[in-house]
């Protein structure tokens, strides 16, 4: 049985716990039965340093699980139309995410399906981060969920490392403040990574 990551791996900057994260497989119970993906495409958000990241300007009750301690699932809702999954890292008290961005999935491909039946291939079921949130049940109730605990209904196992020449890294997707940080890191060849779309660099108001 593969372990549980173990969340010293994630107390660490941003960058090196993204890439560690890459190969890694995230199980998640659902009504339908467990379903499991491996993580092909990764984002870093660090704090108040990072104008693109949600704990830019401090701690809220929003982002307050980006704060640590390393290991727990921050949710949160985006558009007024979906979920999205980050894993916070760095020592407690320090604000960093990484934001799940794409899986393959490594469980059975019929729960897979019945839980995604809009997904036109296999490579589409998890393939962007609402779509993966919704495959593995990501909702607010998940919020603040421990993923290196066995216990917890939402885990991250240890996956092998990625080796160096297949990672990908290049600007993060959808953000218009520090849009040219290559702060999002992906599987080369994976089917499953989601296509680049720059953020929209809105005009300065008066």
């Amino acid at each position: 049985m593969t372990s549980l990551l173990d969340p010293e791996e994630l107390a660490t900057d941003v960058l090196p716990a993204a890439v560690r994260l890459l190969g890694c497989t995230v199980e998640a119970d659902t009504p339908d039965g467990t379903v499991a993906v491996r993580l092909v495409e990764v984002e870093a958000y660090r704090g108040a340093d990072d104008p693109a990241s949600h704990s830019y300007r401090g701690r809220t009750p929003r982002n307050a699980v980006m704060f640590g301690p390393p290991g727990r699932l921050y949710v949160y809702f985006v558009y007024g139309m979906h979920f999205c999954a980050n894993v916070s890292c760095l020592d407690d008290g320090e604000a960093g995410a990484v934001l799940l961005r794409a899986g393959e999935v490594v469980s059975d491909l019929d729960v897979a399906r019945r839980r995604r039946p809009t997904a036109r291939r296999d490579a589409d079921l998890a393939r962007g981060p609402a779509r993966l949130a919704s495959l593995l049940g990501l909702t607010r109730e998940r919020n603040g969920v421990d993923v290196t605990s066995a216990a917890s209904p939402v885990r991250v196992l240890a996956g092998p490392r990625v080796p160096a020449d297949r990672i990908v890294a290049g600007p993060r997707v959808g953000v218009a403040s520090a849009r040219d940080l290559p702060w999002r890191f992906s599987v080369a060849g994976s089917p499953a990574v989601s296509p680049y779309r720059p953020g929209r660099v809105r005009p300065a108001t008066r």
